[in-house]
């Protein structure tokens, strides 16, 4: 069975859009599956949104309240947790699903057990592709990132986005993004849940570095198309400001900081034993 887990965090508007593409999508489903959705900082609209209005569009789904927000790692780990599925798609609710896509992408993760963690390509709404797949960070790239406008900031993360490659063909990156994944069950007793001290950031990254540590391999599946509205909330427009009055970008440093000291200070390996990034 398949476990589809949606993080939700006060927008019911994107939540009911998520739902119903979900509702649309598998609607000749062949696999049998369960949606979760974990609510963070649950109010009443978002449970009326899954108790009303569509507890008769699945075939099962259920609601994970969380009464404070939770943030990414420990909703989904609640999601995972709570889960009865032998494979588990995490989502988030700003993500719309085409057909075909969930089957595409299951069935090819099934045929592959070396694979530990799959991700389809993303899509932006007016179809264009979406950055989905990446090296490992470097300690000044989330710098760069807020410099990317400058020439010499380019170079440096066209290699973190992996620009020279085909993102049309299967890649075998360092980590993918977070906002639509899979894995198993057998994957994740052995690699473990997200790591929850790390908040809303970087847990996608830790998590792929335990994948491959594991022996399993990272894989962004292109054949399998999903949409994302991605929203660039810790990025602001003048850094210093950005940096002292942004409450995500608080978060987004706080969880650096934390995976920087697990995976490069305390932990450290050396970083060519993550040159994983190939092609199919």
């Amino acid at each position: 069975m398949l476990s589809i887990i949606i993080l939700s965090y006060q927008n019911p508007a994107l939540l009911r859009l998520c739902l119903k593409s979900l509702a649309q999508a598998l609607s000749k489903s062949v696999f049998s599956y369960e949606i979760i959705v974990v609510d963070n900082a649950s109010t009443p609209e978002t449970r009326s949104v899954v108790a009303n209005e569509f507890s008769n569009e699945f075939k099962s789904i259920k609601l994970v309240s969380i009464k404070e927000n939770a943030g990414y790692t420990r909703g989904n780990n609640e999601g995972m947790r709570a889960a009865a599925g032998d494979y588990l798609l995490i989502l988030n609710q700003d993500i719309v699903v085409p057909e075909n896509a969930i089957e595409s992408l299951l069935e090819y993760f099934q045929a592959h057990p070396e694979i530990g963690l799959i991700g389809p390509e993303l899509l932006n709404f007016n179809g264009t592709h979406q950055d989905s797949y990446f090296r490992f960070y470097t300690p000044l790239t989330i710098f760069y990132r807020r410099l990317e406008h400058l020439p010499f900031a380019r170079r440096i993360l066209g290699n973190f986005l992996m620009r020279e490659t085909d993102f049309s063909r299967i890649q075998k990156p360092n980590w993918i993004s977070g906002a639509a994944f899979m894995t198993s069950r057998a994957a994740t007793n052995q690699v473990g849940l997200m790591d929850e001290s790390l908040f809303h950031y970087f847990s996608d990254v830790d998590w792929a570095h335990r994948f491959w540590d594991n022996g399993y391999q990272v894989v962004y599946y292109p054949a399998s198309k999903i949409y994302h509205y991605l929203g660039r909330t810790s990025k602001g427009r003048i850094l210093i400001f950005d940096m002292l009055l942004n409450r995500t970008t608080h978060w987004h440093m706080r969880d650096a900081i934390v995976y920087f000291w697990k995976n490069w200070l305390w932990n450290w390996k050396p970083k060519s034993q993550y040159n994983y990034a190939t092609t199919h």
